[in-house]
């Protein structure tokens, strides 16, 4: 039983730097290829969550009524102080498009274009508007908030859509709610490998690592409303459940 203990205790990872350390090393910059010219067609047995004509496949993370976010040019804008939205519909294991834009930079640091793309409403991909902006590298744009700088900083200035394609893996709990794997993350940020199958600590939070809670296989996928007017396209989903 020891040995079974110590082999889960094992499969989360620990991390040497401090959360949102400001010593720990930024990743080199990289100019990517020049944004698309329009939205990135999902194939054909994806799951639309967002094509640019409406919010049905959202709902407000408060109180599960409509969303409060607008529509703008074919986009979803965050309405400050509206907060969060999740998906109506849950998912698990997944591969995961989302293009998104910062809007004109006001401010440094984690202020312009702040957002976040929660898997399973735990796990956060920093949206952030990190192009010749410094901050802690566990919190710039590609980063696993709190856990993993990106492996380059590959950034569009502000006013151009940025593209996240994501494939998760959730974690997997035992009947007690131990962890017998935790979460794995591999993200393509403007066509650039960011994080390359990275396991996470747990959930995501500010300034700490909390452990991992047992939870349901599917939850929805929430977006961030940080107070900034973040735009977000052509968002689809694949699921890689097993069957």
């Amino acid at each position: 039983m020891k040995a079974v203990l110590l082999m889960l205790t094992q499969a989360v990872p620990s991390i040497p730097w401090a959360p949102h350390d400001t010593t720990r090393p930024l990743p080199p910059v990289i100019h990517p290829a020049p944004a698309p010219a329009g939205p990135i067609a999902p194939p054909g047995d994806a799951v639309v969550l967002f094509s640019g004509a409406d919010l049905s496949a959202w709902a407000s993370a408060k109180d599960s009524g409509a969303a409060g976010w607008r529509l703008v040019d074919g986009a979803m804008e965050v309405v400050p102080g509206t907060g969060d939205i999740e998906t109506r519909q849950a998912f698990g294991d997944c591969q995961l498009h989302v293009e998104w834009m910062t809007p004109p930079r006001k401010g440094n640091d984690q202020e312009p274009g702040n957002s976040g793309v929660f898997l399973m409403s735990h796990y956060e991909v920093q949206v952030l508007d990190s192009y010749e902006n410094r901050t802690y590298a566990d919190g710039m744009a590609g980063a696993v908030y709190g856990q993993y700088p990106p492996l380059a900083n590959a950034s569009r200035p502000p006013l151009e859509w940025q593209t996240y394609d994501i494939v998760f893996r959730r974690p997997r709990f035992d009947a007690q709610g131990r962890v017998l794997t935790p979460a794995l993350v591999t993200i393509m940020y403007n066509g650039v490998l960011v994080q390359d199958h990275v396991a996470l600590t747990g959930p995501t939070a500010h300034m700490r690592r909390p452990p991992y809670e047992a939870h349901p296989d599917r939850q929805p996928l929430k977006l961030q409303d940080h107070g900034q007017k973040v735009r977000f396209r052509s968002i689809w989903i694949r699921d890689l459940e097993a069957p």
